[in-house]
C-alpha cells in the first residue's frame, strides 16, 4: 500500500473523515502535505459511476493536465464523497510531497549499492553463512514452553477465534468500513501486521493459521465416522512447489488492488469463503503439509520470517541467529521466484496505481477499470519476473553452468521484498491498527490518529529501508556467489545481480518520490 495513494480508483476503504479531508478517509495526516497540513485525498470514484471520473471532477477530464488532483496542489475539491465502503486508502500522506531531494535519495542509493558491492568483492571471498546449520540455542525451558502443545493449543485457538471475529462482523456487522472493523482486521491488522509479527516470532502464521485447526478438526471427525486414524494424505507433486502460494498472493493483492469494491462485507465474504473451501478440500486429500506449500499467507510469513532473529536449525532447536543465516536457509523451490516476484510486482503496481497518468488511463481505457488495473497489476509482476529471469541467464553465461540459476539467488530478493513492505505499509499499520482495534471494541469515538512521524522522517524512513533493503540483497546474492562459483567468476558472476539491484532501486525510488 503505497502512501497517500487511493490506488487506481477501482476500489478503496476508506475509514471515517480526517481532520481537513475532503473526502471521506481517516487516512489523512499531516504527512504528504508542504508544511505539514492535512492531507487530502484524490481520485474517490462514486460506485457505479458509469464514467469512472473522480467525484467532482467531470466526466472525461481525468487527472491529466489542467487538473490538480486533490492532495497535489490543494485545488480540485471533492465535494461530493464516495460512500466509504467502496473506497479504500492504502497509506498516510501522498509520496509526491515528502521532503526529500530525488539526487540526494539515489545518490545515497548508488553509493550503498556500489561501496557494498566492492567491498564484498575485496573482502569476502568465502561464504560465511551457515544456513539452518546456525544459532545460539535458548535455553531448554523456554524451548519447552514454546513447543508445548498447550502453548500449541492456544496459538490456534486465538487464530480460530480471530476468524470468528472477523467472520461474524461480516455476516452481522454493518457494510460501512467506518463501523465494521472487519476490512481493517483483513487488509491492515492480518496483511501488514504478518510484517513485524514474522519478523519477530518466526513463521507465526502457520501456527495460528485457522484453516489448519479447521482441517485438523475435519480430519479427526472424519477418522471418527471411519473409524480408523486419518492417513498422512496423497504426496503432493515435486514440481508444484510454491506456485499455489504465488497464485494465492496475486488473488489477495489483486482482491486489495483492483477488485471494484474490497472492503465490502459480501466481498471479503466471497473471497475469504472462497479461500478456505478451496484450501480445505485439497488439505482433505494431501493432508496438513498442503498448507505448508501452498497456503499464501504460510508462504509470505515464512519468507519474511527468514529474517527474524529467533529461528529453528535443521535438528529443531530453537536459536537466536544472524538473519542472514536464515535467509542462507530458504529452500529452493519451485514457485519461490514467482511468490517473491508477485510481493514485489504488486507493491510496485501499488505504487504506479497513484500516477495521474495512470489514473487518467485506467478512466478512459475501453476494457473498463477493473480489466485495465488487472493488466496493469499482471504487467508490473512480469517485469519483475522478466527482469530477474534476464539476470539469473546472463548469470550463467558469465559464470558457467548451474543446475539452479533462477533459484538459487531467490532468496536474495526477500529483503528486498521487505525493505519494499516497509517503506509503502509503516504508516498504514502503526495508524490504522489501532483504529481498526478502536472499531472492533467500540470505542472508537477519540481523536483522529496523529502521523508517527513527521514528513522529514517518514521519508527518511521509506529511502532507508528501499536502499537497506537492496543492500541487504547485494549481500545475500555475494555470499551465495563465492560458495557456487569459482572465485575467478565469483565477483563477475555477480555483476548481473548487482545491475538488477540498481533497476529495482531506481524503480522503487522512483515510485516512492515520483
Amino acid at each position: 500500500m503505497n502512501p497517500g495513494t487511493t490506488g487506481t480508483g477501482t476500489g478503496a476503504i476508506a475509514i471515517g473523515p480526517g481532520p481537513g479531508a475532503t473526502t471521506p478517509g481517516r487516512f489523512t495526516s499531516g504527512v504528504g502535505r508542504p508544511g505539514g497540513g492535512p492531507a487530502t485525498w484524490p481520485d474517490r470514484f462514486a460506485a457505479g459511476d458509469p464514467t469512472g471520473a473522480p467525484i467532482g471532477i467531470p466526466a472525461g477530464s481525468g487527472t491529466g493536465p489542467g487538473v490538480s488532483p486533490v492532495g497535489w496542489s490543494g485545488q480540485g475539491v471533492v465535494p461530493h464523497p464516495a460512500d466509504p465502503s467502496t473506497l479504500l486508502a492504502h497509506g498516510i500522506g501522498s509520496q509526491h510531497d515528502l521532503p526529500i531531494s530525488p539526487f540526494y535519495a539515489f545518490a545515497g542509493a548508488f553509493t550503498a549499492l556500489f561501496v557494498s558491492f566492492l567491498a564484498l568483492g575485496l573482502l569476502w571471498s568465502v561464504s560465511r553463512f551457515r544456513g539452518d546449520r546456525s544459532g545460539l540455542a535458548v535455553p531448554a525451558g523456554l524451548q519447552r514452553v514454546a513447543d508445548a502443545p498447550a502453548t500449541r493449543l492456544a496459538l490456534r485457538g486465538l487464530g480460530l477465534a480471530a476468524a470468528l471475529a472477523v467472520l461474524l462482523h461480516l455476516l452481522l456487522g454493518p457494510d460501512d468500513p467506518a463501523r465494521n472493523p472487519a476490512p481493517g482486521a483483513v487488509y491492515v491488522l492480518f496483511w501488514v501486521g504478518l510484517v513485524p509479527a514474522s519478523l519477530l516470532l518466526g513463521p507465526v502464521w502457520r501456527l495460528l493459521n485457522p484453516l489448519r485447526t479447521l482441517h485438523l478438526l475435519l480430519a479427526r471427525l472424519r477418522a471418527r465416522l471411519r473409524g480408523r486414524p486419518p492417513g498422512p494424505g496423497r504426496p503432493l507433486p515435486a514440481r508444484l512447489g510454491q506456485w499455489p502460494a504465488a497464485a494465492g498472493l496475486f488473488g489477495f493483492t489483486w482482491l486489495e488492488l483492483v477488485a471494484p469494491d474490497p472492503a465490502s462485507t459480501t466481498t471479503l465474504l466471497v473471497a475469504l469463503t472462497g479461500y478456505a473451501t478451496v484450501h480445505l478440500l485439497f488439505a482433505a486429500r494431501h493432508g496438513e503439509r498442503w498448507f505448508t506449500d501452498a497456503d499464501a499467507f504460510e508462504a509470505y510469513s515464512g519468507l519474511l520470517a527468514r529474517l527474524a532473529v529467533l529461528g529453528r536449525r535443521g535438528d529443531g532447536r530453537l536459536v537466536l541467529r544472524n538473519p542472514f543465516h536464515g535467509l542462507d536457509a530458504t529452500p529452493e523451490r519451485p514457485g519461490l521466484v514467482a511468490t517473491v516476484c508477485v510481493l514485489l510486482g504488486s507493491t510496485a503496481y501499488d505504487g504506479y496505481s497513484d500516477n495521474p497518468s495512470w489514473i487518467n488511463a485506467v478512466q478512459t481505457s475501453p476494457l473498463g477499470r477493473t480489466a485495465t488495473a488487472t493488466l496493469g497489476l499482471l504487467a508490473s509482476v512480469a517485469l519483475v519476473a522478466t527482469l530477474y529471469c534476464l539476470c539469473a541467464a546472463v548469470t550463467r553465461l558469465v559464470a558457467g553452468p548451474h543446475p539452479g540459476p533462477l533459484t538459487a539467488f531467490a532468496h536474495s530478493l526477500v529483503p528486498i521484498a521487505l525493505g519494499y513492505l516497509i517503506a509503502h505499509y509503516f504508516s498504514l499499520l502503526v495508524t490504522e491498527g489501532p483504529r481498526t482495534v478502536s472499531i472492533a471494541f467500540g470505542t472508537d469515538n477519540g481523536s483522529d490518529p496523529s502521523p508517527p512521524l513527521d514528513p522529514g522522517g517518514l521519508a527518511a524512513l521509506q529511502v532507508i529501508a528501499v536502499i537497506t533493503g537492496h543492500v541487504l540483497g547485494v549481500i545475500a546474492a555475494h555470499d551465495r556467489s563465492v560458495r557456487l562459483f569459482p572465485p575467478a567468476k565469483a565477483v563477475a558472476g555477480q555483476l548481473p545481480l548487482l545491475a538488477l539491484m540498481i533497476a529495482y532501486t531506481v524503480g522503487g525510488l522512483a515510485l516512492l518520490l515520483n
